[in-house]
């Protein structure tokens, strides 16, 4: 596996270094320099072959691992999942000051996070028999409760996930930075329901009220769930808004 020495950036060109050399990275995945599970160069050997930093190499490695060409193997290095096109939809869902208005303060709340017995439910979604992270969070708009996310983490998906911050980070951000393997896929699932129990008492609802139910199971490149998450949100103040974009 050879890099395509006639290739390199163009610091004269007004494209941005990253750009052209994610550009590069595909040639050598589509002519078959680079073959599916094959494992890249490492940044060190980029940035000499191309003679740019690390940030550029880093720059362009994300965006094919974003696109579902590459995948980071923690601890063992990058490698190429994928030498086809990903064309569709992306999808943004806005949950916080968007959704409430621009002079809300929301508030996010860990009311649990650990290992937790799980449900068949979650384990149906994730596939697994090994032990589960379990986080749930109360999302508050100006003092009142809105939603509760809880979030399924097989554990040697987030190993590490005990000594992680998440009040203020997303899960998604989480997942992508620190996590075994990245988010590719999410299958989305809407329903309403009643709330029962402890839920009704931490969204200060009463029991037998009906909440939106979204269910979502993030997959990776390779169709392993990476994890599972539950939204419940007040039917009578919860908003839900997705946006779609075009991928380029």
């Amino acid at each position: 596996m050879s890099p395509l020495h006639n290739k390199t950036v163009d610091r004269f060109n007004q494209e941005k270094l990253y750009i052209q050399l994610t550009r590069i990275f595909l040639e050598e995945i589509h002519s078959g320099e680079w073959e599916k599970g094959c494992q890249i160069p490492t940044e060190e050997e980029l940035c000499k072959t191309y003679n740019v930093s690390k940030i550029t190499v880093r720059q362009a490695i994300h965006n094919l691992v974003s696109d579902g060409y590459l995948i980071k193997v923690q601890g063992k290095g990058t490698f190429v999942s994928s030498v086809l096109p990903v064309t569709g939809l992306a999808m943004k869902t806005r949950l916080t000051e968007e959704m409430f208005g621009e002079e809300v303060e929301v508030e996010k709340e860990v009311l649990f996070k650990g290992i937790r017995e799980s449900g068949s439910d979650a384990r149906n979604y994730l596939k697994t028999d090994d032990a589960i992270c379990y986080i749930l969070c109360r999302r508050s708009v100006s003092g009142e409760p809105e939603y509760l996310e809880e979030s399924f983490i097989p554990y040697q998906m987030l190993p590490d996930m005990e000594g992680l911050d998440i009040t203020r980070s997303s899960l998604y951000s989480v997942l992508q930075e620190k996590g075994v393997k990245k988010i590719f896929k999410v299958v989305q699932t809407i329903e309403v329901a009643r709330v029962q129990g402890e839920w009704a008492k931490y969204l200060k609802v009463e029991e037998g009220g009906p909440v939106l139910v979204v269910h979502r199971l993030l997959l990776s490149s390779d169709s392993t769930p990476v994890a599972y998450t539950r939204f419940l949100g007040r039917s009578d103040r919860y908003k839900f808004q997705t946006e779609f974009e075009r991928i380029r």
